[in-house]
């Protein structure tokens, strides 16, 4: 059963703007250091950086808090299992939250051109 849907879209030259404004501080404020890792080992790591913004944004509309005293950046993880697929991975808060509710697992689906990225995200329940 679906507990709850989350989706988002974000434009890469936003993020694009940010990190030439902040550098390594920017990613950092919202991804975890293997998020950094894999999107730093792109050939355009923007694209990569902007879906990851987009799904931690859509996870936190399937939970239905949003990123505030809930739920932390840091507490999603978009990671990537051997077949490449991208797979939540909650730590801290949200695996409490998941857990209050029901839940069993959250999915994620990232897409991403030059221009933008997009994520829709599952919390099965």
């Amino acid at each position: 059963m679906i507990y709850g849907t989350g989706i988002d879209i974000v434009d890469v030259d936003r993020i694009d703007q940010a990190y030439q404004r902040w550098g390594e501080k920017f990613p950092k404020k919202f991804l975890r250091e293997e998020e950094i890792k894999y999107c730093m080992k792109q050939s355009n790591p923007l694209p990569s950086i902007a879906a990851r913004f987009a799904g931690k944004e859509a996870i936190s509309k399937a939970f239905g808090t949003g990123i505030g005293t809930k739920l932390k950046w840091h507490d999603l993880e978009i990671i990537h299992n051997k077949h490449t697929r991208p797979t939540v991975k909650l730590h801290g808060k949200a695996i409490d939250l998941l857990m209050d509710l029901g839940g069993k697992k959250a999915h994620i689906s990232l897409t991403h051109t030059k221009g933008q990225a997009a994520a829709l995200a599952i919390i099965e329940s």
